[in-house]
Parts: C-alpha cells; structure tokens; sequence
C-alpha cells in the first residue's frame, strides 16, 4: 500500500502539531539507605564525642580454689578503653529564579518543593555511603573540613580486641591512641579475591568465638550475586502446595551457618570490596545536628537553600562487628 498522491500528513504540518509533555516526572535512582536503616540513631552534644568499651576476661578452665581457702591476693581489675570519632557536616543547596517557580512546570506545583525533596534523598545517600566507608576520622581546622570515620575504619585489633576479619594480607586501621581514640587510618587493602561461603564462614566462626552474634552482612551487587549460590542458603527451592509446580528463588536473602541464621542485605552504597558483617546493637548514627532546612539570605530574583545535618558514627564494640575485606569487584 501507499499514501494517495496530495496527502496532507503529520510530517507535512510537523510545526503546527501541539507538542504533548506528559504531566509526570520519573526518577528511577537508588533511595535504599540500609545500613542507617537498621543501625540506632543517637543524638550529640560534641563535635568530638567519646565512649567507654569493655569486655570481659578469657574464660579459665583452672578456676580451683580449696574449700576455706583465705586470700592474700586480689585480680587486678582491668580498665575501659575510651574510643572517639570527630562528627561531620554534609549539606545540599538549590536555588531556584522567581520565574522558574511562577511559570507552569510540567509535573510539579512548585519547583523549590520539588528540588529540596530531592536533595534530601541525596543528602541521605551520601551520608550512608560517609557512615559505611573506609575513611578515617579527620579533627579538621579552620580550611580542613571535619570527617568522620565510617563503618571499615573501625575494625582494628588496635585496642587488642579480637577482629573478625578475612582478609588477604590487608593492614589493620590504626587509632589515634594506639590502643585507644579515634580511627586515623584507613585499612591498606591487600590482594583481592572472590567471595567464598568459606570466607563467610571464617567471619561467623571468628565472630562468634569473640561473643559477637553476627546475623547481618551488607554486600555489593556483585557480591550479593555470589552468596545466591552458597549452598547454605535457604529457600532455593520454595515448596508449592498441590499439583502446581515448585517455585525457583532468584535470589538468596538467608543463610542458614553453623552460627545461626543470616541476612543478605544488598547496598548500592557499601564498597563492593568489602562485605560487612554490622550488629545494629552496637552502632549507632549520632546527630549534633539533624536534618535541617535552612532559608538562605535573598540577594536578588532567586529563592535558596541549604540542608545539612552534622552527624558521626558510634561504634560501641568492635569485637561485635566483622567484614570481609579484599573482595573482588566484577
């Protein structure tokens, strides 16, 4: 078939077609924050706040004493070790003209609203990335911004406890104090390798030989791929009532170990170099400041604003937390 000779068609009056804009505005980018999801949120009255951590003697399988006996000695009790972080300010700004937000915008009432919205949900994301990554702490000066120092920083054997780590020749973090203080090096990474179920296995048996109950681990997309296929995964199969054929489970959500049962929980966030193994019991993200919207100082035709929040992350045990280092990306 063809178009009658003279045919007046859609390509002929392209300029006086009404253009048609749908009155909707899609944003397919990640939202999920899970790490400060399931980890407390405290909050703060210092810029440089400190904790108190202890932990109980080895266990002893001589602890013999004769009926009568009279003591002539006393245990040395042991002290607390006191951990710190420095706290961070992070913010979003926007501005927006006065015509932007008086002309009418496809998809929204309001472009102000609609712009501090969406740096709100950035200002999320990039706090979550802050509180599980590898940095440091920095204390900052009058030209140094402060850092706080996330998840990886802290699993350090500095202050004697037992790490629940695998790793492939990577260097601990160290701490201000030796032995004590603040994160002020990150780990040095070693040769990478794949993510294993044998990997997993050594953090859960470290961990629980330390007292940890290790029930969480946050990976990659790559690594969330790879745990799918650990043999101890439950659910592979789902069982379907009746006639109806069983159900195939794409993806591996629990593991069920020796130590218990644990959650695989996918981040877009957490490095995928390393899986980590975090007990919300002992971590909490504190606030100096939460999330706080402010009016900036009109100088012309333009409305602005700034949202920040001043925050640190609190590790309360490191002996309850685990990662496994040295992970290969692809």
């Amino acid at each position: 078939m063809a178009q009658f000779t003279g045919s007046f068609s859609t390509y002929d009056a392209a300029d006086g077609i009404r253009e048609e804009l749908a009155d909707l505005i899609t944003m397919i980018s990640p939202e999920e924050t899970p790490f400060m999801s399931m980890v407390g949120r405290g909050s703060s009255s210092s810029t440089h706040p400190e904790w108190l951590t202890d932990s109980l003697s080895a266990a002893s399988s001589t602890n013999f004493v004769i009926e009568g006996d009279d003591l002539t000695a006393y245990t040395t009790a042991t002290g607390r070790v006191r951990l710190a972080n420095y706290s961070a300010i992070s913010r979003k700004t926007v501005l927006v003209t006065g015509t932007q937000r008086a002309v009418n915008n496809a998809g929204l009432s309001d472009e102000l609203g609609y712009q501090v919205a969406k740096i709100g949900k950035e200002l999320r994301l990039d706090i979550e990335k802050i509180v599980c990554g590898p940095q440091p702490a920095v204390a900052g000066n009058d030209t140094t911004a402060r850092q706080t120092a996330g998840y990886e920083s802290f699993l350090s054997t500095a202050m004697g406890s037992p790490l629940n780590i695998s790793s492939t020749g990577s260097t601990d973090p160290t701490l201000s104090g030796s032995t004590k203080g603040y994160p002020n090096a990150a780990a040095v990474e070693g040769t990478q390798r794949a993510f294993t179920e044998v990997i997993l296995k050594d953090v859960l048996q470290k961990g629980w030989t330390a007292g940890a109950n290790l029930k969480v681990v946050i990976v990659g997309p790559v690594n969330k791929a790879r745990a799918s296929g650990f043999t101890g995964i439950a659910d592979i199969r789902k069982e379907a009532p009746g006639s109806r054929p069983a159900t195939i489970m794409g993806a591996a959500d629990v593991y069920v170990g020796d130590f218990g049962n644990v959650t695989f929980v996918p981040s877009r966030l957490s490095r995928e170099k390393t899986a980590l193994f975090p007990d919300p019991e002992y971590l909490s993200v504190d606030f100096v400041r939460p999330y706080q919207l402010e009016d900036m100082a009109k100088t012309g035709d333009a409305d602005k604003r700034m949202l920040l929040a001043e925050y640190h992350l609190k590790v309360t045990s490191l002996a309850g937390n685990g990662a496994a280092r040295d992970l290969t990306t692809t």
